[in-house]
């Protein structure tokens, strides 16, 4: 019985609250410390989002802010997520591994601070033959510190 939070393939609606409640490491092939995520935030076929606190013991952290590779992890994570999600949820089947095909047209205006937010939404552009191609963004707050586009290869 379907207590309308779990997904179904027949709504294809995923409450934001099941989402959010979501263990992130279930989803991920990743384990600490190399977990790039705090938290699953939003899914749906097209588009997910995460969000996740730089902290400083973060590895991919210097001097208190978060590298431009830690980023990239960040946004490759979300996809991650979302491939997770749907091999969990929707084919109940494990993780797959993803590796990172191309990065394009990386725009950074700044690096994140330890102890900042960030919110990181992917919006899937293209989905074909193990590939997956993305575009993605970056917040802190209101503010866009960072965007590309993706490629990731999925291996079965």
């Amino acid at each position: 019985m379907n207590s309308g939070n779990e997904p179904t393939l027949t709504t294809g609606s995923y409450s934001d609250d099941f989402v959010r409640a979501i263990d992130v490491h279930t989803l991920l092939p990743q384990q600490e410390p190399f977990v790039m995520i705090g938290r699953l935030d939003h899914f749906d076929m097209t588009m997910v989002k995460t969000s996740t606190h730089v902290s400083p013991d973060n590895i991919f952290v210097e001097d208190g802010l978060m590298s431009a590779s830690g980023i990239v992890e960040n946004i490759a994570q979300t996809c991650a997520a979302r491939i997770g999600f749907i091999n969990k949820y929707i084919l109940k089947k494990g993780i797959s591994i993803g590796y990172i095909g191309a990065v394009r047209n990386f725009s950074i205006t700044r690096l994140p601070r330890v102890g900042e937010l960030l919110n990181t939404e992917v919006v899937i552009k293209e989905e074909i033959f193990g590939m997956v191609l993305a575009s993605a963004t970056v917040a802190v707050n209101d503010e866009i510190i960072a965007h590309t586009e993706i490629k990731i290869a999925i291996k079965e």
